[in-house]
């Protein structure tokens, strides 16, 4: 076999490889595109039911002004975070999550509010964005640990380096108190 040959073969060989490591980046990089934008979704979802549910629950809960004004202060917050990164975003829906967490335990000394059924409909809701929240954390953490991966792994950093994929930032909540789920139970 004659030697430019060989040389030829080898070259398409790894321009061939080069063209699937990009592929591989660019479908990693849209695969945390589209698992952000559903962490996204459900955090506007559960920002659009806290104005209704605080609405109910002002009514009965008067003397808790300082809660239900934290609350309306971290939603504020969040919403003006609007396209900010996922760092960013986590600490602010951290603080959200731990003032509704204080507004559900408050709620407990309210037996007329725990009975209300409007009220117990926006707990329900509330619980459910709060698991579609979730998973939608799983599945962007998982695309930014594939994406990263390839961004890190040899040979595939060559390709990514060469064209400038960067590695991507995970969605954690900041401290540990945070990361517990805030016991929501009305009896």
């Amino acid at each position: 076999m004659d030697l430019g040959l060989i040389i030829l073969l080898i070259i398409v060989a790894v321009v061939g490889y080069a063209i699937v490591i990009y592929n591989k980046l660019v479908k990693n990089r849209q695969l945390v595109e589209e698992g952000w934008s559903g962490i996204d979704v459900q955090l506007k979802r559960r920002a659009n039911l806290i104005p209704n549910m605080l609405e109910t629950v002002k009514g009965y809960m008067s003397h808790e002004s300082e809660t239900l004004q934290a609350v309306t202060e971290a939603r504020t917050a969040v919403e003006g975070a609007g396209n900010s990164g996922p760092t960013e975003r986590a600490g602010l829906e951290g603080l959200l999550s731990g003032a509704l967490g204080k507004l559900m335990a408050v709620a407990e000394s309210y037996p007329d509010l725990k009975a209300n059924t409007t009220f117990l409909e926006f707990q329900d809701a509330l619980r459910t964005v709060e698991d579609e929240i979730q998973l939608s954390r799983r599945y962007y953490n998982g695309a930014v640990r594939n994406m990263n991966v390839t961004v890190e792994s040899f040979p595939s950093n060559l390709v990514a380096n060469q064209f400038k994929f960067t590695m991507a930032e995970y969605f954690e909540l900041e401290n540990e108190a945070d990361r517990a789920v805030p016991s929501v139970k009305f009896n």
